[in-house]
């Protein structure tokens, strides 16, 4: 234990004030959950003034989220934190060097999967901004999905730069990566394990205090900052690879002629000591921030701190990038399901109408990070095809006409293709979507397993699912106007 940083630490007290910077999906709800704790006096919520995101000042400081999908709490929360004086949110980020902790949750895609090259750029921004209002003995916690390594390297490198401070000598660092999915970003902060791991024991023990508060039923998992990165991207990586094994079963199962979904729940029925049945759904696509690129960061990882020496079975490739892969394929198999139903129907894809309904990459948010949308429609109109975007929840999306309209949506429509699974989708009536297109045998894609396919080929839909080896194949029902 580093006695010099601890005698820091022992006279600046507990953490009362907080900084968070980054007011996205994984930052506003941990503001606010710091700032409901009795342990903590205040927080704030950093924002940069920049064209697409400066609104957001304003908008947190009314009590009002920018997050659109359904997040049960957070709304009511937000009033709660901001009529109490406890949250707000700045631009200043000399308001800095009054929080004895800040924490960072800033996006980190790549820029192109086949190089591994990261785009840290916004990070290494938000880094900056802090080391420059850095003072003695406060604690730097990155929450961002990082390359393994970031943390007691760049991260270290550009706060000292900043700052003039050393890390784990006179200011704490820690990882603990955001364990979050939208739709229920409150409940998992408040109930999921929490990885914390600094660069020292100082340092951890410093970050465990700042997290504690905010848990319920979830616990905190020491280690350090570097096995906290890999957990975080191993993990991402691992469910990127379940997907893919379902979404591989389903394009068996359509292969084969049978319901992928059947097969999934005879599998996931054995259960017993020792049996591990971990089966995920399939679907259109993987989507999101997170499981798009998290396997990447993982593989960098492993190639730069193991400098070269990755002992690995001859002539294989390595299992998460064939699982990124199947994933990324999915949307193209999308398109092969919708110009097949075209093609059962006589039509070519030139000239089609297409409803394509969800452009959100997860069900009743509005989430559209890397949505798998946006390739199947970039393909549809590369054959043709004119493409009517739909989302309930989505109000703008740069190049994108995104329509709240569901009828207007449906309307002439030859195709209808269902990307998310959206409440408004599950009680959609094939005869009033028939009604709608006004064509005898309209093509229904479902890439969710939202709609009942007997109840949508009786009324003369032609019908394409993912992994309905069962019906995909279908007679086609008379026509009935």
């Amino acid at each position: 234990m580093n006695s010099r940083l601890q005698s820091i630490i022992d006279r600046r007290g507990p953490i009362r004030n907080i900084g968070v910077v980054g007011m996205g999906y994984v930052g506003i709800p941990a503001a606010v959950l710091f700032a409901d704790a009795p342990d903590f006096e205040s927080v704030r919520g950093f924002q940069r003034d920049s064209p697409s995101s400066g609104y957001k000042v304003a908008l947190l400081n009314r009590g009002e989220s920018p997050l659109k999908g359904e997040e049960p709490g957070l709304e009511e929360l937000l009033l709660k934190v901001v009529g109490a004086g406890k949250f707000r949110c700045t631009s200043d980020f000399s308001e800095v060097a009054e929080c004895d902790a800040v924490t960072l949750a800033i996006q980190t895609p790549f820029k192109d999967p086949k190089d591994l090259i990261p785009d840290f750029s916004a990070l290494i921004e938000g880094l900056r901004q802090v080391g420059r209002h850095l003072s003695d003995g406060t604690l730097v916690v990155l929450e961002s999905t990082v390359t393994p390594g970031t943390t007691a390297g760049m991260a270290r490198e550009i706060l000292e730069e900043e700052s003039g401070l050393v890390a784990g000598e006179e200011f704490c660092l820690a990882h603990a990566p955001e364990r979050v999915m939208v739709g229920r970003l409150l409940k998992n902060i408040r109930e999921h394990d929490r990885i914390v791991g600094g660069i020292d024991d100082v340092s951890t023990a410093r970050a465990v205090e700042l997290y504690r508060p905010v848990l319920t039923t979830g616990k905190i998992i020491p280690m350090t900052a570097t096995a906290a990165e890999v957990t975080k991207t191993a993990e991402n990586a691992f469910r990127d690879l379940q997907i893919a094994a379902a979404n591989q079963l389903a394009l068996h199962c359509e292969a084969m002629g049978v319901n992928v979904y059947d097969v999934r729940a005879g599998i996931d029925s054995l259960k017993g000591e020792g049996i591990t049945r971990a089966i995920l759904w399939p679907g259109a696509g993987v989507g999101g921030h997170c499981l798009t690129k998290d396997s990447w960061h993982l593989e960098r990882g492993a190639q730069v701190l193991g400098h070269g020496d990755l002992w690995y079975p001859h002539g294989s490739e390595s299992i998460f990038g064939v699982a990124r892969r199947i994933n990324e394929f999915m949307p193209r198999h999308m398109v092969h399901l919708t110009l097949e139903g075209l093609k059962r129907t006589g039509k070519s894809p030139e000239g089609a109408k297409v409803a394509l309904l969800g452009w959100a990459f997860i069900q009743n948010s509005d989430d559209t990070r890397n949505t798998p949308a946006e390739p199947y429609l970039a393909a549809m109109e590369e054959a043709g095809a004119e493409v009517r975007v739909h989302d309930p929840f989505v109000n703008d999306y740069t190049g994108i006409e995104v329509s709240h309209d569901l009828e207007g949506t449906l309307a002439g429509a030859d195709v209808v293709t269902i990307f998310t699974g959206h409440h408004h989708y599950l009680s959609l009536d094939p005869a009033r979507v028939k009604e709608l297109s006004g064509r005898e045998h309209p093509v229904v894609i479902d890439g969710r397993n939202v709609v009942d396919p007997d109840a949508f080929i009786r009324a003369g839909f032609v019908y394409k699912g993912i992994g309905r080896g069962d019906k995909n194949s279908h007679e086609v029902a008379p026509g009935r106007r």
